[in-house]
């Protein structure tokens, strides 16, 4: 997964945060957590796509949750940033080299394909039972004042 999950997750939480009537732009999302806004802004945008953000231009402008976090999954967010696709990608390599057979012998799916596809399927089903607001949840209990602190921040900039 890319590192643009993570930051996608966290600036979901962070507009939660600032709350549903202040939009946050682009730089000043990537401004807190000192990260490269353009590249941010990439994933934002994939949010964006995914209906889970909205974004409006202008001096007011900037991002805001399309849904409240309950309605929003881990899996939502990664889809949203990665894409649909299978993390694991078989090549049929086994077909391959001195090793390799005829084609005809190659009935069944590769062993690794088949264990590679139940561990994803557990991993999606996992991300897809755990919304946004049982992290935030998680993050307000182990960091009570994280919320205001960025309120406060948001505020002075």
């Amino acid at each position: 997964m890319s590192e643009g999950v993570e930051w996608a997750l966290h600036s979901c939480l962070n507009l939660a945060w600032a709350g549903p009537d202040r939009p946050v732009t682009a730089a000043r999302l990537a401004a807190y957590h000192e990260l490269p806004a353009p590249y941010l802004n990439k994933q934002l945008q994939a949010l964006v796509r995914a209906g889970i953000v909205i974004s409006a231009s202008g001096p007011r402008g900037g991002f805001r949750l399309a849904r409240p976090l309950a309605q929003i999954t881990l899996m939502d967010v990664v889809a949203a940033v990665e894409g649909p696709d299978e993390a694991f990608r078989c090549a049929e390599i086994r077909q391959q080299g001195p090793g390799g057979g005829a084609p005809a012998s190659y009935r069944l799916p590769c062993a690794f394909a088949h264990a590679m596809a139940r561990a994803e399927l557990a991993w999606r089903r996992e991300l897809a039972g755990q919304t946004l607001d049982d992290v935030r949840e998680q993050a307000e209990a182990q960091a009570p004042a994280a919320p205001e602190r960025l309120r406060r921040w948001l505020a002075n900039g």
